[in-house]
Order: C-alpha cells, then sequence, then structure tokens
C-alpha cells in the first residue's frame, strides 16, 4: 500500500480518536498529531508534480509554498463576554484573516471547543477549552475571522441564562478563593464556622479532637471560666 495511503488511513483514525477524546492532554497530544500528519500528506502530494517539472525542462518549474514543520503554539490569551443567546470568544493572533478560510477549524462538542490555525507565520495555533460552565448547542455554535482576531461563537443551550464563568474548573477556583465565613459578623460566629469547616472535612481523629475541645470548653463555661 502506498504511503500516502497509509497516512490517510492514520489521519482518519486520530481524528476518531480526537473526536472521542475528551481529557485535555489527550486531545492535545492528538492535535498535534493530526496537524503532522497533515503535512505530511500535503508534502508527499507536492513531490509528485515536482518531479513531473523536473524532468520537463520546457515548462517552468513550480512554486511551491513552504510548508510549516508542525509546531504548534498553545493560545492561553484570550478575552470573552456574552449576550442572552451566545458566549462569545475572542482569541487575536495577527495575521489571521489572511491564511485561506479552511487554515481555520473550530471543533465543537457540548461542553468543550477546540480551535486549530494551521499555517500562519509559519506556525499552527491550537487553543482547547473543555468543561464550559453550561451545555452548548454543538449545530448552533461557529466562527468567524475578522482582521486580527478569530471570534468563536458557542451558543447557549439554555438562552437568557447567565455564564459567570466560563469554565467549571474557573469556578471551583474562584469559590475555593472565596474566605468560608463573613468578616463583618461577630469574631465568635466566624470561629464555630471555622471550626465546622475543618469538622466536616476531617477524619474521625479529627473529628475526635474537636468534639473532646468542644465538651471541655462547655464544662469551662458551666464553671464560670471562660478562658477557652
Amino acid at each position: 500500500m502506498a504511503a500516502s495511503e497509509e497516512l490517510q488511513k492514520d489521519l482518519e483514525e486520530v481524528k476518531t480518536l480526537l473526536e472521542k477524546a475528551t481529557r485535555k492532554r489527550v486531545r492535545d497530544a492528538l492535535t498535534a498529531e493530526k496537524s503532522k500528519i497533515e503535512t505530511e500528506i500535503k508534502n508527499k502530494m507536492q513531490q509528485k508534480p515536482q518531479k513531473k517539472d523536473h524532468l520537463d525542462s520546457d515548462k517552468p518549474a513550480a512554486v511551491v509554498a513552504p510548508m510549516t514543520t508542525g509546531y504548534t503554539v498553545k493560545i492561553s490569551n484570550y478575552g470573552w463576554d456574552q449576550s442572552d443567546k451566545f458566549v462569545k470568544i475572542y482569541i487575536t493572533l495577527t495575521g489571521v484573516h489572511q491564511v485561506p478560510h479552511e487554515n481555520v477549524q473550530v471543533h465543537f462538542t457540548e461542553r468543550s471547543f477546540d480551535l486549530l490555525v494551521k499555517s500562519l507565520n509559519g506556525k499552527n495555533y491550537s487553543m482547547i477549552v473543555n468543561n464550559l460552565l453550561k451545555p452548548i448547542s454543538v449545530e448552533g455554535s461557529s466562527k468567524k475571522v475578522k482582521t486580527d482576531t478569530v471570534l468563536i461563537l458557542c451558543k447557549k443551550k439554555v438562552e437568557n441564562t447567565r455564564w459567570d464563568y466560563l469554565t467549571q474548573v474557573e469556578k471551583e477556583c474562584k469559590e475555593k478563593e472565596k474566605p468560608s465565613y463573613d468578616t463583618e459578623t461577630d469574631p465568635s460566629e466566624g470561629l464555630m464556622n471555622v471550626l465546622k469547616k475543618i469538622y466536616e472535612d476531617g477524619d474521625d481523629d479529627m473529628k475526635r479532637t474537636i468534639n473532646k475541645a468542644w465538651v471541655e470548653s462547655r464544662e469551662k463555661q458551666a464553671k464560670g471560666d471562660t478562658e477557652f
């Protein structure tokens, strides 16, 4: 079987795996491998006319566009906002409006999307966002390429709902950063909230220690000793 046919089969299998993959590290690896195989296929397709032109000295040599090395840059900077119907993600890429339309690809699932921009300034650019805060409509989602910008439009599955965060991970991280009690409340109430949190998260030994301290505190209070 010809090498190009083998590469095509590899590409189809990678695409199938990419559609099923949900883990970010796995999708990153598959996306990079997909770009690498596509580059190899293009190189082999362009090698054939080059040989023919070399044999025919009466015809000018074909001008072959330089191919990318397959090096992929991970996109980490972006902005986003929302309307009643869409969550909008803005990615700035200088010159992206000048590459062929088919070089800008976005794949959506109900809770994720991945962007791949090929052959931009000699590099590929990739952005994968998993675990979106809420489900989106795959059919209603799309992309737009503007001057130096890619706009990704994620169609909200439930319209007129507000997204406080883009992803579930962002939400969990922000909530962990919030204080576990209100600093403006009575200090003793704040202390009780902290102890309650420690008790709920602690193991059996921790719970026994807190219970013992609580009993001793109550006994001291009953005797009029409020030092605790």
